[in-house]
């Protein structure tokens, strides 16, 4: 059975990118790296990001990113909002979120890596 198509989305000097490309490389897995500060990162993929996986997964509040950002950019945080602060600021958007074939899964988790390939 051949190994669906594997992209990894992020930015290339976070931790968690790191470990999910070594553990990839680690098992000889073909993947596309996506930089959102290189390849950029559009609306429609977002969209498709948060409609798979929902804006709380995908916006990282635990990130200096977000802790950087003003009150008044964090208050009264709708869908429509959030989006727009990920586009400004991608580095808001949850890292890694991988697509294994039709799937997304946000988060380096090794063990769900395995089980969906």
């Amino acid at each position: 059975m051949p190994q669906p198509p594997i992209i990894v989305y992020g930015i290339k000097n976070c931790d968690s990118i790191k470990k999910t490309k070594t553990w990839l490389d680690s098992r000889s897995l073909h993947y596309q790296f996506h930089d959102y500060r290189i390849d950029g990162l559009d609306p429609a993929l977002l969209q498709q990001f948060a409609d798979k996986l929902g804006i709380e997964t995908i916006l990282n509040q635990r990130s200096t990113s977000w802790r950087q950002l003003d009150d008044a950019q964090k208050r009264d945080l709708t869908p429509e909002k959030a989006l727009e602060l990920m586009l400004t600021n991608p580095t808001l958007v949850k890292r890694p979120i991988i697509a294994i074939g039709e799937r997304l899964f946000a988060g380096f988790k090794p063990e769900q890596l395995s089980a969906a390939l």
